[in-house]
């Protein structure tokens, strides 16, 4: 029996140590949504799982080591529901991030993103006019647009060399015009008409060249922020995934020594009352 507590005891430290990653991965999301991202309410239910697997396993590790039943009873059920509330934040993670992913443009090597690509839940949540203020006012605030820009020999970088940059999903979709307004480059943020007719996209007339406005109001700004989203979330969820397989099976390795341990709990006052009816007696008459 003091096996099987030392063995419960060390899946329960286990437990803890694999609530750190799940932790880090929901700090990283809070600090992409600070930065670059800015859907800041979507990294909480992981911070929280995190935060649950990690009390959870301490109080198992005490079960385990003060032999307290009802500590044990509790680590086993909590357990039970926070390994299905990450199975479901999984799903719904890849859920939400399913569709969409950038389009290759003609002679440049960053891509394209379009609205039009994306749809459902987190599609809705982003485009509300509600969530749209905060998401451009965080990105404009975090001036992603400003550190995109180079100099060479003290003048911008020529659009030979912007047009070979790979840019992030929110660096194109927001600090620069589509492709197919037929804009041209003057430099990374201001684009000058072409002289031609505009393409029928109606982000052609949503660029400003005031450096305050750029795309930020963009359809193509907002399949930025949802492509950046899903890159962000499938990183996350791949060592989520890994994280959940080994969580079941420290789980199922624990139920097998806690009802181990009952089951000695329950065999040893009927095996110390068997010796004694079967130890004979000392006083004869």
């Amino acid at each position: 029996m003091r096996t099987s507590n030392h063995l419960i005891g060390l899946l329960n430290f286990l437990t803890f140590l694999l609530s750190i990653p799940i932790l880090g991965g929901g700090i990283w999301l809070s600090s992409r949504a600070n930065n670059t991202d800015c859907l800041k309410f979507l990294q909480w239910p992981l911070i929280v799982i995190g935060v649950a697997i990690m009390v959870v396993s301490l109080a198992g590790f005490a079960g385990a080591c003060y032999r307290n039943t009802f500590l044990m009873y509790l680590y086993l059920w909590a357990m039970f529901f926070i390994i299905a509330t990450l199975v479901g934040f999984i799903i719904f993670a890849y859920a939400v991030t399913d569709k969409g992913s950038g389009q290759p443009v003609m002679n440049r090597v960053y891509l394209e993103y379009y609205l039009g690509d994306y749809s459902g839940w987190l599609k809705d949540r982003v485009s509300s006019e509600t969530y749209w203020t905060k998401i451009s006012s965080c990105i404009r605030d975090s001036h992603v647009c400003r550190k995109i820009r180079r100099n060479v020999g003290g003048f911008p970088e020529p659009p030979e060399m912007f047009y070979l940059r790979r840019l992030t999903p929110i660096e194109s979709g927001c600090c620069k015009p589509p492709t197919s307004c037929g804009y041209v480059y003057n430099n990374e943020t201001f684009w000058m008409s072409g002289g031609g007719l505009m393409g029928t996209d109606l982000d052609c007339q949503r660029w400003s060249n005031d450096q305050s406005q750029l795309c930020y109001d963009c359809d193509s700004c907002k399949a930025g922020v949802l492509a950046s989203l899903k890159k962000s979330w499938r990183k996350v969820s791949v060592i989520n995934i890994v994280i959940l397989i080994i969580l079941v099976i420290v789980y199922v390795v624990a139920c097998a020594a806690f009802r181990h341990n009952k089951k000695m709990d329950n065999d040893e006052p009927y095996g110390e009352t068997r010796m004694e009816k079967e130890r004979p007696s000392r006083i004869h008459f």
